[in-house]
């Protein structure tokens, strides 16, 4: 710091850097207002959406402004500087939820709800390392959480600065306020638009108004759900007239990472997807095996698989991640618990991506639950994928599945009563998991052994960075993870399956809108595969497509209903006499 007669000296020399430099000062102060109403006016008029991004949003005239520049000016000076901080901080917060809407309108085709999807934000984080690695990923929320706290502190100062500047100039500030309404109200009466966008705009309040409505309804659905979840017609049905159809028989219910109508319809991605399918369809044709298909609307878009394997395995629509703890908390029954319930089965549930504690599988009503670290891999990380799928599934055949077939009855006694059952199993495939790169090949299912051999493939293969520069890139590998992920499910089921053997495949939802496109259905596909005719023959009435891929107009059911379908089918209604089991 200056001394006290270094500081007379700048007193006596010429006063403040204000006096000495008049003209810069004056440019400063120019620039910063103009930088203020500038940052105020993106503030007003930034859309939600990526789409609306365009020049033509930002040639508007924001009725929120004017409203509150007329409000400022009649104000007495201490309360105009607090409601200039508070409107700042206002303008800055519905800034951060306009950005996150953004965000969340990309990956998950939605937009952001401030009651439920705060902790999606930390999912999204270990997504981050996953793909671009740890480093970078903390660099990436450290300029996140700046950017939030930058624009909350900078709206704030941007108002409280207009507010001033406008108390001190009243006259010419009042006048600019009336002239602008005026402006705004011819506009409005007339009609008027840039680039089909009205000029006179709204859209602040009318985000204002969503986001209240949303919280509100968000709190009510929380009510209502929990009595909705609370009511169900299987719940006291016994096990011994649970799915008396499939006894016998072990059934895989398998999920396929992002496998969307997209994937099977799109035309870049389509013909590689469509000819795994048919082949697939030959292939398992040849080996004994029927298969139909069909599609369901997925409660979740983009990425939430949780979400879309909870509305499928419990019948109720779970779309939030309220929701989901609500039903995660209960004990309302799913498939999986379903089986459990009948004594009958053996469940398991094999989840590569799963990398810590899973309490939910007792809700699922698994036996027992393998996670990356139980599946004995010792191969690299596929970007967020833990393993290859071919591997997983390797994994599943080795630790259960072949325990279940590959053993006499007595051995199976003696080694583990458990096997002496057929198995239900719940497979969660992540291999087609974004960002799609690197991505694993078919090997022989003799070379996989402890997945070390996936090195040289794992370092063969393509970058996330490089990928994701272009959108064509980024679908055509999508396209082949798809592909993969199929392949190894086609071909292990031809290895690996019985003439006991019933296998359920479907999507969790489409991939992200980079991928599926702007208004891409949330309709992903879902296939039942069985070697014993009379699996198939109980869901003739379904009007599924034969084969593993579904026609354009076969079936479109709400996920959410495949549960009840899928019980009654196999089992009696409700109240009724069991049904004879399966021979």
């Amino acid at each position: 710091m200056p001394n006290d007669a270094s500081a007379e000296g700048d007193t006596a020399g010429g006063g403040t850097w204000r006096d000495r430099h008049p003209s810069t000062a004056r440019t400063l102060a120019h620039a910063t207002t103009a930088l203020s109403a500038l940052l105020v006016l993106l503030a007003l008029l930034l859309p939600n959406q990526l789409t609306l991004l365009t020049p033509s949003q930002f040639a508007r005239i924001p009725v929120e402004g004017i409203l509150g520049a007329a409000l400022l000016l009649v104000l007495p000076p201490k309360t105009r500087r607090a409601a200039s901080a508070v409107a700042g901080a206002g303008l800055g917060l519905l800034t951060v939820l306009n950005l996150l809407d953004i965000g969340f309108n990309e990956a998950l085709g939605r937009g952001f709800n401030p009651v439920y999807d705060w902790t999606l934000l930390g999912d999204g984080e270990s997504f981050l390392q996953d793909s671009i690695g740890r480093t970078q990923a903390i660099g990436v929320a450290i300029g996140a959480l700046a950017l939030a706290l930058a624009l909350l502190v900078l709206m704030t100062l941007a108002v409280v600065r207009l507010g001033t500047l406008m108390a001190r100039h009243s006259a010419a500030a009042t006048r600019a306020v009336l002239a602008l309404g005026t402006v705004w109200v011819a506009c409005t009466a007339l009609g008027v638009q840039e680039a089909g966008v009205p000029v006179a705009a709204e859209s602040a309040a009318g985000g204002v108004e969503n986001r209240a409505q949303q919280v509100q309804a968000s709190l009510a659905d929380e009510q209502a759900f929990a009595k909705v979840a609370g009511a169900d017609a299987f719940a006291h049905t016994p096990g011994n007239r649970l799915l008396t159809g499939l006894r016998g028989k072990d059934v895989i219910f398998t999920f396929i990472e992002s496998y969307g109508r997209s994937a099977i319809e799109d035309p870049l991605m389509a013909p590689g997807v469509d000819a795994a399918l048919a082949d697939g369809t030959k292939q398992l044709r040849a080996a004994g095996y029927s298969a139909r298909s069909g599609w369901l609307t997925s409660s979740t878009y983009g990425g939430g698989s949780w979400l879309g394997h909870s509305t499928f395995m419990s019948g109720l629509w779970i779309d939030n991640q309220q929701r989901y703890r609500t039903l995660t908390a209960g004990d309302h029954l799913t498939l999986t618990s379903a089986f459990k319930r009948t004594g009958a089965w053996r469940t398991v549930g094999i989840m590569p991506g799963l990398t810590k504690g899973w309490p939910e599988g007792s809700f699922y009503g698994l036996d027992r639950v393998y996670g990356s670290r139980d599946l004995g891999y010792k191969g690299p990380k596929f970007s967020w994928s833990t393993m290859p799928d071919q591997f997983a599934l390797s994994a599943f055949e080795r630790l259960e599945h072949g325990k279940s077939n590959h053993t006499t009855e007595q051995a199976k006694q003696r080694a583990n009563p458990h096997h002496s059952k057929p198995l239900m199993s719940f497979v969660i495939l992540t291999s087609s998991h974004n960002p799609w790169a690197p991505l694993p090949k078919m090997i022989g299912w003799n070379e996989i052994g402890d997945g070390s051999v996936y090195h040289a493939i794992h370092q063969a293969g393509k970058q996330p960075a490089d990928v994701w520069q272009h959108t064509a890139q980024i679908r055509t590998e999508y396209g082949k993870s798809i592909q993969y992920s199929l392949h190894s499910l086609i071909a292990y089921l031809k290895k690996y399956g019985t003439k006991n053997t019933v296998l359920v495949f479907l999507g969790d939802h489409q991939p992200l809108a980079k991928v599926s496109g702007e208004h891409a259905s949330h309709d992903v596909p879902v296939t039942l595969v069985a070697h014993d005719p009379s699996v198939l023959k109980r869901i003739s009435g379904w009007h599924w497509t034969p084969g593993l891929m579904p026609a354009p107009k076969a079936p479109v059911w709400r996920m959410d209903t495949f549960r009840n379908r899928f019980l009654t089918a196999y089992g009696p209604r409700p109240g009724s006499a069991p049904s004879r089991p399966a021979s």
